[in-house]
């Protein structure tokens, strides 16, 4: 009976991290592949310029996170203006950011009838 209480108390600690949100500090692996100029969009200004078929068009962004709009949601900045974006908690990897935090995040526009956001694939703290 010991045991199984034990192996079960072990197992929930073991778990709870894996459960845990929030900002943890920047400790995300290093990313490899590719690390030099893109193309495509790379702007606030050309997200909110894009055409009605831009939906799902995928953009790099490189600028702030200036505030959290709640939930997932958050207000981003770029030289160019400002955007919503979608950022999923598992999307931060523990990095840590504060408005003033240069940030690459990548995804793709996401065009509804309520307006133009960037649903986030990756956030890349600079």
């Amino acid at each position: 009976m010991k045991t199984k209480l034990l192996i079960t108390t072990f197992a929930l600690v073991a778990s709870s991290s894996v459960f845990a949100q929030g900002f943890t500090g920047n400790s995300a692996a290093a990313q490899s592949g590719f690390s030099g100029p893109t193309q495509g969009i790379t702007s606030v200004k050309q997200v909110l310029d894009s055409g009605m078929f831009s939906d799902d068009m995928p953009v790099t962004l490189t600028g702030n996170i200036k505030a959290s709009l709640g939930g997932e949601m958050y207000l981003f900045s770029d030289s160019t203006g400002e955007i919503t974006v979608e950022i999923d908690h598992d999307k931060w990897f523990g990095q840590s950011a504060t408005p003033t935090t240069n940030v690459q995040i990548m995804g793709e526009i996401d065009k509804s009838i309520s307006g133009t956001k960037v649903d986030v694939d990756a956030v890349k703290v600079l």
